[in-house]
C-alpha cells in the first residue's frame, strides 16, 4: 500500500505495493488528508519518463537506492561477503509494520545475499523525520560492511545548498553555494565531528533566509565520523544523504550480527531556517535528559555557572579559589566549576591526564575544604574531567601502554593520546574512577571534555564505547548533570545531547566571534544547551577588547556563564554583573523555552534576533552591530514571531551600560523610552534603529499589552 505520515504541517509518502524497495513519493509540506485511492494516484502519478539512451524503468528514488534499481549515484548500502565477491543486492520488500499514526518498520530481505534489512521512519508530532536501517547478516560467512547510509529526496526547487565550516574557537561558519550536478560531500575522519563539522546540510529556494524561503535539512546523530553531501543527477533527481563513515573493515558481521546506521534526522521548513528551529527545538525538549531544576532551587531552567579555566587556568590553591568563589555568589551565580588541574601532577597541559586522582600537594585535605566553602556559600560544585584521554607522562600510560591509542611514532596532539575506551579493562577502570570521585564528593556537574582528534584506531568503536560510558556514569550517579565540550565546539551533535544537560558551545568568549557560532549553533540546538560565558575585557582566544555590555548581551541568549577573574573586577563591574545575572534569572523561563527568531537583516553588519514566548505574549530581543553599518540611517528594527492582532510595548534593556552609538540624538521612540503598537506594525513596518558602534549590541523587551475591556 501507499503510506501517509503527516504532522506539523510536514508530509512523507512511501509507495510500499512491493516487491522491490519502497519508494519515497514526497518529503516536505504537508499535502493534506489522502484516501488510499487518492495516495495510489498520486503514488502513479509521480512516475517519471524514461530517458534516452537509460535503463529501461522509471528511474525512482526508494529508502536504500542500488544499482539493481538503476540508480548511480551515491548508493544506500555497499559492502561484500568473504568469498562471494561483488555480488549486487536485490532486497524484496517483505513487510510494512506500522508502529501506530506516525512510524513505519520497512523490512526487507535478499536470501541469496544472505541479508535482512529493516528500515525505521518515525515522523515526530513536531515534523520531524527520523529514519535509519539496521542490516542482519542471515548468511553463513561474514559480511564485510562497506557504507549504510540514508538517502532523502529534495526537489528541483531546492538549488542552493548551506552547510557549515570552521576551526577551533570559529566553529560553525556557514558557507553556501548552488547545488549544481554532481557530488557536494563533506567527509569527517576526526573521531568526532570536528570543528570543521557541516552540521546541518540544508538544501532551500535560492535566497531562503531566516524567516523565508522553503529549506529541507539533514542532520547525522553521531558523535563519530561521518560523511554527508547532496547530490544531483542530470537525469534530474536530487537527493540528501548521510551516514557513518566507516574505515576499511571496521564493521565485519560475523552470521547472526547487526548493524543500526546512526538516525538521520531531516527537518522541512516552508518559512526558513527559523522554521527549522521550531520543529528541532520542540522535538529536542520533549526527549533531552535536562533536567530543570536550578541550583538554587530555581525550576524555571538551567543555573548560572562560573568556570575557573580562564580565571585561573592551572593556578589552583584553597584561598584563591575561595574568594573567586565568594565573589561569584555575591554576583549571584548558582554553580562553581573547577576547571583543568586539580588532579595529580596536572601542573601544565602536558601531563597527568589519566590520573583521576585528587593531587595531594596541592589539595592535602581533598577537594573537601574547597567544595564545603563553595556549598556554604550557596552554589553546587561541578568539576572538569577529560575521561577519553591520556597523557604520555602518566602513571596511567606508564602502567597500561596497552591502553593507549596509536604507536611510539603517532603525533601528539595537545601532548596527548586517546585512551582505548572499547578494551573493557580500560573502561572498567575509567569508569571506578569518575564512580569514585562523584561517590566521595558532592559533586553536581561533570564537564567532560575532549581535546583532541582520534588519528588511531577505530572511531565507531570509541564512539559506541564512550556513549556506553556516559550511560553507565548517568546510570550510576543520576543526580550528576554532564557538559559535552570538545576543545570547545567540535563534538555538538543530537548523539551525544542525547546523554548530557549542556555543551560547550565554542572554547572562544570573545563576543563578537560569539555571536556567529550561537547564531548558527542555535538553529539545531535550542539555547538552553548552549553554554556562553561572560569573559574577561579582552578576549584568551583573539586578544580582542569588548565593552562589557556587548559580552553581557551575546551570553544572556543561551546557558549563562562566567569565565573571569571576578577578584578583579571592579566594584562597578560587579554591579553591573549582578544586574546581569538577576536579569538572566528573570527572562531564563522565556529563554529556554521560547521560540528562536531572527530578522532577515539588509546589511550583514547588524542582525536582529531574539526569543518570543510560546504564547507570544513576551520576548527578548537583541540588535547587533558586528561592524560599521553601510548607512548612516540603518534598516528599521522588524521583530519578527509577534502575534500581529495584538499590541505590544517595546522598551530598550540596559545591561552593562548604554551601548556606544554615532548618532546626534537617538529615534524618537528610544528618546522616549519605548513605545506601543501592534505586532503587525512591528513585524512588517518595524521601528527606526539606532546607529550602534561596530561591535555594540541593544537589547529590547517586547511585552503584551492588555486588550481595554
Amino acid at each position: 500500500m501507499v503510506h501517509h505520515l503527516r504532522a506539523a504541517g510536514t508530509g512523507f509518502v512511501l509507495d510500499a505495493r512491493g516487491p522491490g524497495v519502497p519508494v519515497i513519493v514526497h518529503w516536505g509540506g504537508d499535502l493534506g488528508a489522502l484516501s488510499g485511492a487518492e495516495l495510489a494516484v498520486l503514488a502513479d502519478s509521480a512516475v517519471p519518463a524514461i530517458p534516452p539512451s537509460s535503463v529501461d524503468i522509471p528511474l525512482r528514488l526508494s529508502l536504500l537506492p542500488t544499482a539493481m534499481e538503476g540508480w548511480s549515484g551515491r548508493p544506500g548500502l555497499t559492502g561484500f561477503r568473504v568469498g562471494d565477491g561483488t555480488r549486487p543486492l536485490d532486497l524484496r520488500l517483505d513487510l510494512v509494520r506500522p508502529a501506530g499514526q506516525l512510524a513505519l518498520a520497512v523490512l526487507l530481505t535478499d536470501a541469496a545475499a544472505g541479508l535482512d534489512l529493516r528500515t525505521d521512519l518515525e515522523l515526530t508530532t513536531q515534523g520531524v523525520l527520523r529514519v535509519r536501517h539496521t542490516l542482519t547478516n542471515t548468511g553463513g560467512s561474514a559480511f564485510e560492511l562497506g557504507s549504510l547510509d540514508v538517502t532523502l529526496p529534495v526537489p528541483d526547487r531546492a538549488a542552493e545548498l548551506l552547510d557549515f565550516t570552521g576551526l577551533w574557537s570559529h566553529e560553525r561558519r556557514p558557507q553556501r553555494g548552488i547545488l549544481g550536478q554532481g557530488v557536494w560531500s563533506r567527509e569527517s575522519r576526526h573521531g568526532r565531528p570536528g570543528h570543521d563539522d557541516a552540521f546541518l546540510t540544508i538544501a532551500g529556494t535560492p535566497g531562503f533566509g531566516f524567516r523565508a524561503g522553503e529549506v529541507w535539512a539533514t542532520h547525522l546523530a553521531w558523535s563519530g565520523d561521518k560523511h554527508t553531501w547532496a547530490e544531483r543527477s542530470p537525469l534530474g533527481a536530487a537527493t540528501l544523504g548521510s551516514g557513518e563513515l566507516l574505515a576499511p573493515g571496521e564493521v565485519s558481521l560475523a552470521a547472526g550480527e547487526s548493524y543500526s546506521s546512526p538516525w538521520t534526522v531531516a527537518v522541512y521548513s516552508a518559512a526558513g531556517l527559523d522554521g527549522l528551529s521550531a520543529r528541532l527545538h520542540p522535538w529536542i525538549r520533549s526527549w533531552s535528559t535536562l533536567r530543570a531544576a536550578g541550583a538554587a532551587g530555581d525550576p524555571a531552567g538551567r543555573p548560572v555557572v562560573l568556570n575557573t579555566w580562564e580565571a585561573v587556568y592551572f593556578d589552583h590553591d584553597l584561598p584563591t579559589l575561595s574568594r573567586l568563589a565568594e565573589v561569584a555568589a555575591r554576583v549571584g551565580v548558582e554553580r562553581f566549576v573547577l576547571d583543568d588541574g586539580w588532579f595529580t601532577g596536572r601542573s601544565d597541559d602536558r601531563r597527568a591526564l589519566g590520573d583521576w586522582f585528587v593531587d595531594p600537594a596541592t589539595w592535602p585535605e581533598g577537594l573537601h575544604p574547597l567544595i564545603d566553602h563553595v556549598l556554604g556559600a550557596g552554589l553546587d560544585f561541578g568539576l572538569w574531567v577529560e575521561p577519553e584521554m591520556v597523557s604520555l607522562d602518566s602513571d596511567l600510560a606508564r602502567r597500561h601502554p596497552d591502553w593507549v591509542l596509536g604507536t611510539d611514532g603517532s603525533p601528539t596532539w595537545r601532548f596527548q593520546r586517546v585512551l582505548d575506551l572499547d578494551n573493557p579493562d580500560a573502561f572498567a577502570w575509567l569508569f571506578a574512577r569518575l564512580d569514585a570521585l562523584l561517590t566521595e564528593y558532592p559533586i553536581s556537574y561533570l564537564k567532560w571534555d575532549h581535546n583532541r582528534d582520534l588519528l588511531a584506531g577505530s572511531a565507531h568503536r570509541q564512539t559506541a564505547a564512550l556513549y556506553r560510558l556516559i550511560d553507565a556514569v548517568r546510570a550510576a550517579h543520576p543526580q550528576v548533570e554532564i557538559e559535552s565540550c570538545a576543545s570547545g565546539g567540535a563534538r555538538i551533535d543530537l548523539g551525544i545531547l542525547e546523554r548530557v544537560d549542556r555543551v560547550w558551545t565554542s572554547d572562544t568568549n570573545d563576543p563578537l566571534e560569539r555571536q556567529l557560532i550561537q547564531r548558527y549553533t542555535g538553529v539545531l540546538v535550542p539555547p538552553e544547551y548552549l553554554g556562553g560565558h561572560l569573559g574577561a575585557a579582552t578576549a584568551h582566544t583573539t586578544g580582542r577588547t569588548a565593552d562589557l555590555g556587548f559580552r553581557l548581551a551575546t551570553a544572556l541568549f543561551g546557558s549563562a556563564g562566567i569565565e573571569w577573574n571576578l577578584t578583579e573586577a571592579s566594584e562597578a563591574e560587579l554591579d553591573a554583573i549582578a544586574d546581569w545575572v538577576a536579569r538572566y534569572k528573570a527572562l531564563r523561563p522565556l529563554l529556554h523555552s521560547g521560540t528562536v527568531v531572527h530578522a532577515d537583516p539588509s546589511d550583514p553588519a547588524l542582525e536582529l534576533h531574539g526569543v518570543v514566548s510560546a504564547d507570544r505574549s513576551t520576548g527578548v530581543f537583541a540588535y547587533v552591530a558586528l561592524a560599521a553599518a553601510r548607512a548612516a540611517l540603518p534598516a528599521p528594527l522588524r521583530f519578527p514571531g509577534l502575534d500581529p492582532d495584538r499590541s505590544y510595548r517595546v522598551a530598550p534593556l540596559t545591561l552593562g551600560g548604554a551601548p556606544r552609538t554615532v548618532q546626534d540624538a537617538p529615534p524618537g521612540w528610544l528618546a522616549a523610552g519605548g513605545i506601543t503598537l501592534p505586532g503587525s506594525v512591528l513585524a512588517v513596518i518595524g521601528l527606526p534603529a539606532p546607529l550602534l558602534s561596530p561591535e555594540q549590541a541593544a537589547l529590547y523587551t517586547v511585552d503584551l499589552v492588555p486588550a481595554p475591556h
